[in-house]
């Protein structure tokens, strides 16, 4: 492949842990892949050196102070880089005419509008920002559908999911029985329910299997994040909330599988690493070289399974069971879920509330709001904002 041919790339949300894997996986590829834009929310250092080790054509950071931050400092640096900020700008580059493929890492809500602007301009996109589906729903799937969009999720569990189907689509529905999403159970699996209330923010990031942000840690570590992924998959793949159950799978080596009709279950197995995901959305349907370290079936641990419906487990992971009823409520409940699971995380964070409480918020934010089906990007703005404040006022609430 030719320079020219070369796939150009815009990476929002470059500095967090997808997108450092991500371009990682790139600079594996240099002659198949060009890093066109990067984005950052305030991690200006790190930017500034992705900056000057790929060479974007743009670097976007999500507010002003720290885009004239980094603008001063490209300068300083003598580096060729156009140095933008704010909104406008992430949807400029998530859907600039010269990006071939976008990878969607940013964090939360906040990248929902630059995931449509890339469907409605028909990229190549990949989507590890779970909630762009999660808060959009049908709104973001009508968005890939008029754009001509090519959506590969990047989700380890979702990514799995996708490589044990067939490749027609048309046959999911009339071949599938259920799709299985493994789960590690996070850091406290076997912790007894009632000392969680005691759980501090380091013991909640401290995965025992993945490194991650830090907010996606202690979804992990609630199994929020599972829940989110059901809603995921529930959009991604078009099956029924019946048609999908979590399990417990401690060694993180079967990411998800799929029961077919015939009682026949195929999975996808790996090394927990974002690596090897990211290079089969980046060379779908083909595969490439992603760094990661390959299984060695020799030193394997025994490889073992739980239920998350147990004595226990319901006290432990009281969130898990929100993803089914906000899937058989108003579309816009999942939009909910989401803002107050934002809030309630970023409160426990900053040692606000504790641990437990993120459920408590969650739970009394989806009761408060009054929720119909959002058809555009100003409905979900709006019932996100509205979700947001009542959740600010349930923390306020318990906050010592």
């Amino acid at each position: 492949m030719s320079l020219a041919q070369r796939q150009r790339v815009c990476v929002l949300g470059s500095t967090g842990s997808i997108g450092v894997n991500t371009l990682d996986v790139l600079s594996r590829h240099p002659e198949r892949f060009e890093v066109f834009a990067l984005s950052a929310a305030s991690q200006v250092e790190t930017m500034l050196a992705q900056c000057a080790l790929y060479a974007p054509r743009y670097a976007v950071m999500a507010h002003a102070p720290q885009g004239e931050l980094l603008a001063q400092k490209v300068r300083d640096n003598g580096l060729k880089v156009q140095v933008l900020w704010g909104a406008q700008a992430l949807e400029m580059i998530a859907s600039h005419p010269e990006v071939d493929s976008v990878m969607a890492a940013i964090v939360g809500a906040a990248g929902l509008a630059p995931c449509l602007a890339a469907a409605r301009s028909g990229k190549r996109l990949l989507l590890a920002n779970k909630e762009a589906l999660v808060v959009g729903g049908e709104v973001f799937l009508a968005a890939v559908q008029q754009g001509g969009a090519t959506l590969l999720p990047i989700d380890s569990e979702h990514s799995a999911i996708f490589q044990s189907l067939p490749d027609e689509r048309d046959s999911w529905q009339d071949s599938i029985d259920k799709i299985i999403l493994t789960a590690s159970g996070g850091p406290f699996r076997t912790m007894d329910p009632d000392r969680m209330r005691e759980v501090t923010p380091e013991q909640a990031c401290a995965h025992p299997n993945w490194v991650m942000g830090r907010k996606i840690s202690v979804d992990s570590a609630t199994m929020m994040n599972k829940a989110l992924e059901v809603i995921e998959a529930k959009y991604l793949f078009g099956v029924t909330p019946q048609q999908l159950e979590v399990v417990i799978h401690p060694q993180s080596i079967i990411h998800s599988m799929v029961q077919y009709r015939d009682a026949s279950v195929v999975a996808q197995l790996g090394t927990p690493d974002m690596r090897g995901p990211i290079a089969y959305g980046l060379s779908w349907p083909t595969r490439m070289a992603s760094g990661a370290a390959a299984l060695d079936f020799h030193k394997l641990p025994a490889m073992t399974f739980e239920a998350v419906d147990d004595h226990d487990h319901p006290r432990r992971f009281p969130g898990l069971g929100l993803a089914w009823e906000s899937l058989s409520a108003p579309s816009g409940t999942c939009a909910v879920l989401n803002a107050a699971n934002e809030v309630a995380v970023a409160a426990f964070l900053e040692r606000r509330i504790r641990f437990d409480q993120i459920h408590h918020t969650n739970l009394e934010t989806l009761g408060a709001v009054s929720v119909t089906s959002p058809e555009c990007l100003d409905d979900l703005l709006a019932l996100d904002a509205r979700a947001r404040a009542i959740a600010l006022g349930v923390v306020q609430r318990l906050a010592p």
